[in-house]
């Protein structure tokens, strides 16, 4: 039995960097399973080659502008929504 809660906690705390990549990965945007898969494969590696993708998608200018025009979007249209909801309706 005690070589079972060993295992158990062994496996618990080799979990830590899968689910780490895994949740970077879907926070980013990308497939959580995949990620998390690789970790499990790859634990080390893994993360840091995730790492490396999200640094170097943050360095693009173009990916940036994107981000920022979706941002500027999205705050429109919740000014819009809001302001139609707050005007009177003509009867």
């Amino acid at each position: 039995m005690f070589f079972v809660d060993i295992l158990l906690g062994f496996a618990c705390a080799m979990s830590f960097i899968p689910i780490t990549t895994g949740y970077c990965a879907h926070s980013y945007g990308r497939s959580f399973w995949l990620w998390f898969a690789l970790g499990w494969l790859l634990p080390i590696v893994s993360f840091f080659i995730l790492f490396t993708l999200i640094y170097r998608k943050h360095l693009d200018q173009g990916e940036r502008l994107l981000e920022e025009a979706k941002d500027i979007l999205a705050a429109a249209e919740e000014a819009e929504e809001r302001r139609t909801r707050l005007a009177p309706r003509p009867d």
